[in-house]
Order: structure tokens, then C-alpha cells, then sequence
């Protein structure tokens, strides 16, 4: 007898990513506009994609049972 499927957390599916090893990914906030008044060394920190704390990951994996 088949199961349910569980539903993905759609705001979840758009923000975060998973590595190979399970990490979570995330890209960076206050990057999308007025970045005039924002120095070089801030824009420069937050280019790219991080990695979650720890406390934050059984969260987003109840988000995103399927990630």
C-alpha cells in the first residue's frame, strides 16, 4: 500500500540548495539593490554561497524532505 508524499516548503526550494555531503547552501542577503552605499569589502563578503549552522539544518531538511 502506498504512502503520502510530503509537500516541499516552496519558499525553501527557492532559497536553499544541498551539497554532495548534505550541507545546506544559501546565497547571501542585501546583495539585489542600493549597492552604492555599500562598501567594497561588504560586496566582495557576501558574493557567492555559504553553508548553514548546524541548528538551522534540521529545519530546512523538515522543509524540504526530499533535498
Amino acid at each position: 500500500m502506498a504512502g503520502y508524499k510530503l509537500k516541499s516548503k516552496s519558499s525553501a526550494k527557492k532559497r536553499f540548495s544541498f551539497t554532495s555531503k548534505g550541507k545546506v547552501k544559501f546565497k547571501h542577503a542585501k546583495l539585489r539593490h542600493i549597492l552604492t552605499k555599500k562598501d567594497r569589502g561588504m560586496k566582495r563578503r557576501l558574493r557567492g554561497k555559504a553553508c548553514i549552522a548546524e541548528v538551522d539544518v534540521a529545519s530546512i531538511k523538515r522543509m524540504l524532505p526530499y533535498g
